[in-house]
């Protein structure tokens, strides 16, 4: 999550006396920002690393856990149908038809009935992409007229493309410091009052209130890209995953998905698609100049 202008703020603010220690996964996608922060400072050999590799017993039970490490390995994880109960489940659907079918069907009766859980609240889907039938726009608007329908007694607004409704899962899309609601944040629709044009949404135990002008700051939650999850955790997470994400479709994708989710992760699609996201491993070159600055005597000095 790390990019540079972020990274030389951080260092600018530090005192010469300080020590700074960064904790974090250089498998996953590279932030959204320029740079590969945590990768160039690995590679260039002029600071400590330690790397932990080995998985405990605790975590040893987790399919969450032993799937990511065999993804991160170019190993397809175990996809079938387990003996008992587990975290890690694969779903095979071919069609994108039946792929947004079965979500809505985990998330409205399969998931809760085995694991207490809201469904809206604790369920996070994790897309490859905005774009397409399985993207995150349009598998938000499936899952908003399934988990929450038009109400004829209750307001709804619409705005920039969207529809807004109580109790709609909603995400800050930008940082808004006068409202210190910030870019990643997820909240739900508290109160729609069109009289006096405003949208009332909670955030934790904090309710901010929006003009319907504001609205484009924010978007519907049931869905989000595997990008935008980047940095968060969420109990359960699905991901539909099937080629028409071809594009998108690599390793550290996948990883970062599933490595998103704390107690249940569950994919939902095309067996093809996922041999394809382990196998595809490219090397994302960055041009931003730290590692040569790194490993340059006059700056690392």
């Amino acid at each position: 999550m790390l990019d540079l202008p972020l990274f030389h703020h951080l260092l600018q603010a530090l005192p010469e006396n300080a020590h700074l220690i960064l904790v974090g996964d250089v498998d996953q996608l590279p932030s959204v920002g320029p740079g590969r922060i945590l990768a160039n400072l690995i590679e260039s050999g002029v600071v400590p690393i330690v790397r932990l590799t080995e998985i405990f017993r605790q975590a040893a039970t987790s399919r969450i856990v032993l799937s990511a490490h065999q993804i991160n390995q170019g190993i397809l994880p175990e996809i079938t149908a387990p003996a008992e109960p587990t975290d890690f489940y694969f779903i095979e659907r071919e069609s994108p038809e039946l792929i947004a079918s079965t979500l809505v069907d985990l998330i409205r009766k399969r998931i809760p009935t085995k694991w207490p859980c809201d469904p809206i609240g604790d369920i996070q889907v994790l897309c490859p992409m905005n774009r397409g039938s399985l993207g995150a726009r349009e598998v938000n608007k499936t899952l908003q007229n399934a988990l929450n329908p038009t109400r004829a007694d209750e307001p709804e607004v619409e705005r920039f493309g969207w529809s807004f409704r109580l109790r709609d899962k909603v995400i800050q899309t930008q940082n808004n410091y006068d409202k210190e609601v910030f870019n990643g944040e997820i909240g739900r629709v508290t109160a729609i009052k069109p009289e006096d044009q405003e949208v009332t949404i909670q955030f934790d135990q904090r309710e901010v209130v929006y003009e319907f002008g504001e609205l484009d700051e924010v978007s519907l939650a049931y869905a989000m890209t595997i990008h935008k999850a980047q940095g968060s955790e969420f109990p359960v997470v699905i991901i539909p995953l099937a080629m028409q994400h071809f594009l998108l479709l690599q390793r550290n994708l996948i990883y970062t998905a599933i490595t998103r989710g704390r107690k249940l992760v569950i994919v939902a699609g095309q067996k093809k698609a996922l041999e394809f996201s382990v196998k595809n491993n490219p090397t994302a070159e960055r041009f931003s100049g730290l590692l040569d600055r790194l490993r340059d005597p006059e700056y690392s000095a």
